[in-house]
């Protein structure tokens, strides 16, 4: 018996070592991958960003809307000199690029600053579908209120900067999501007008 457990404890220790040996080499791994998904992300993002600028570029006052400084729970417009395409599509996501990066303050940002919008479509009859990524449902705070707002914001942008867009469809990378974080119904469409209805939330 005590053969026994001598030779268990030397398998013990024999793994225990070569646990040792290969964890640096692991650890050196997960830090590459994440540096490799950093980049990956950066990268992703200048070339979103670069796709920005057209042609028809014009500067233009446009008008954003962002979440009130002063009254609580309600949406300000703000006045903002930008370069805007005068193609819909194109105009559509500097507009959503400009209400993701360009919030006055963090108090009244909208949306996750991490939000990177994928695509953008306007449809026949002027439904828009824009496609976010993750960041917009993982990083949005959860609450009714903070989900309205965040939707509204894109809906009452649109309505005042883009003609063309008569209702807004939100996918997640390319899916349809049932909520956006866990209370705004997404599988409907949103009419740009100025308020949203309570209704079309579920809990």
């Amino acid at each position: 018996m005590a053969r026994r457990w001598k030779i268990a404890i030397a398998v013990l220790v024999v793994f225990l070592i070569a646990g040792l040996l290969t964890f640096p080499g692991l650890l050196r791994n997960v830090l590459r991958l994440q540096r490799a998904s950093a980049t990956e992300e950066q990268a992703r993002r200048e070339i979103a960003q670069l796709a920005l600028t057209t042609p028809t570029d014009t500067p233009v006052t446009a008008r954003l809307f962002w979440a009130s400084d002063t009254q609580p729970s309600t949406l300000q417009p703000s006045d903002v000199q930008l370069s805007l395409s005068t193609e819909p599509v194109q105009r559509a996501r500097q507009l959503i690029a400009a209400l993701i990066e360009r919030a006055p303050s963090p108090e009244r940002r909208t949306l996750p600053p991490d939000t990177v919008l994928l695509q953008f479509y306007l449809l026949p009859g002027g439904t828009a579908v824009a496609d976010f990524s993750d960041a917009l449902t993982a990083a949005m705070p959860s609450g009714i209120l903070s989900e309205q707002m965040a939707v509204e914001s894109i809906v009452r942008t649109l309505q005042a900067n883009v003609s063309a867009a008569r209702r807004l469809k939100i996918l997640i990378r390319g899916q349809e999501a049932e909520t956006l974080a866990g209370h705004l119904d997404l599988t409907g469409f949103f009419p740009p007008r100025p308020r949203l209805n309570l209704s079309r939330t579920v809990c």
